[in-house]
């Protein structure tokens, strides 16, 4: 049961282990961006299009009790979930004997939520992992069966990172379901001391705010691209978003302010350094380089940036 992009991956390695898939559970696909297209799901078409027939699934909810009569009569050993979207109800979690086992992309218990990726960029974490759990019905709050670590390279971008740890985790989930089915699985409660969570976030959130230091910045930066995005505003007013950006701690101003005696696009933060704007995305249009944006943009000298 999962979705995309963190799912996709997770599935294509449980499809080529020595574990029989009975089915494939994904929500339906939904119109999406700004012309409100609706794209089939690379989950989905990845189960469609395996060597194999493999029955798809897609409820427009698992509290539908047709939903769990249909998953109940495939007599499932175990379910194995993967960034579903949904919170699923006990009986669901009941259906098969084994039990309900979550694919986590952090450390449990740190990170708990359901975004635990950007949450340890926004941390500075020198490492995360991901975690298979037993589902209950508290928020990830489950027994370890195992994790995984890896460390965070020092400009991976949360969209990077989540792409390294769908592999990973596709490799602890079949890992996991060679230990149940082999029944040596040992489970591991979480440590209550050590958990921290990781809410879901929003389009507001990625608006930048000059005066934090340009360390946090860039932490932030990271971990919200590609969503939700970093932003500031043009002193025109117009959006510009940031996808890539350096610490030039020689480079200082009042916060905001795009410094001319400095090469390339560079801002000043709060803190006594600047960022080197690196990667720009203005708005209505594609991404670019930040010194060709800034030297087409004909700025003002030490115009400030952020205001409304």
């Amino acid at each position: 049961m999962g979705s995309p992009p963190f799912g996709v991956e997770v599935l294509r390695q449980l499809l080529g282990s020595s574990h029989e898939i009975a089915a494939v559970v994904t929500p339906p696909d939904r119109p999406r961006g700004r012309g409100r297209r609706t794209r089939t799901s690379p989950l989905a078409e990845l189960a469609e299009e395996w060597h194999e027939p493999i029955q798809l699934l897609r409820p427009v909810t698992t509290r539908d009790e047709s939903f769990s009569a249909t998953l109940a009569a495939l007599q499932p050993d175990a379910l194995m979930v993967a960034s579903y979207g949904e919170i699923l109800r006990q009986p669901v979690l009941d259906l098969a004997p084994l039990g309900a086992f979550n694919v986590h992309a952090s450390l449990l218990p740190r990170w708990r939520g359901a975004a635990p990726i950007q949450h340890a960029l926004l941390a500075g974490d020198a490492e995360t992992g991901v975690s298979v759990q037993r589902m209950v019905l508290a928020l990830d709050a489950g027994d370890l069966i195992l994790s995984s670590k890896t460390p965070i390279e020092s400009e991976e971008s949360a969209g990077e990172l989540l792409a390294r740890l769908a592999v990973l985790g596709g490799q602890v989930a079949v890992q996991a379901l060679d230990l149940l089915e082999a029944g040596g699985v040992s489970f591991t409660p979480q440590d209550p001391a050590e958990i921290t969570l990781a809410p879901k976030l929003k389009k507001e959130d990625g608006a930048l705010d000059w005066s934090e230091s340009a360390e946090s910045i860039v932490r932030k930066i990271r971990a919200f691209t590609p969503w939700p995005g970093v932003h500031t505003t043009l002193p025109n007013g117009r959006r510009l978003g940031i996808r890539r950006a350096r610490v030039n701690p020689e480079a200082s101003g009042s916060p905001g302010s795009v410094l001319a005696d400095q090469e390339g696009f560079c801002v000043a933060c709060g803190g006594g350094a600047a960022l080197s704007l690196l990667e720009v995305q203005p708005e209505g249009k594609g991404p670019m380089d930040g010194e060709a944006f800034v030297r087409g943009a004909r700025l003002d000298p030490d115009c400030h940036l952020g205001a409304a």
